[in-house]
């Protein structure tokens, strides 16, 4: 597992209390804030290249960088 998917899921954690929706935000959020571009690529390659391996609202929040 790549540091990337291992540190997301492990917010992701962080944020099991909230809906998912305003989990994902957060987690978002805190990316654009905190992870430098190169990170932020390597987690966009691995959410392309598997998915799988992320916590579902790490996976919605990965997606949110993309759209926005």
């Amino acid at each position: 597992m790549s540091p990337q998917i291992r540190m997301i899921n492990d917010i992701a954690v962080q944020f099991q209390h909230q809906a998912p929706d305003a989990a994902a935000a957060a987690i978002a959020e805190h990316i654009r804030a905190f992870w430098d571009p190169r990170m932020r690529a390597e987690l966009m390659r691995r959410v392309d290249s598997e998915p799988e391996m992320l916590d579902p609202i790490a996976l919605a929040a990965a997606r949110l960088l993309t759209t926005g």
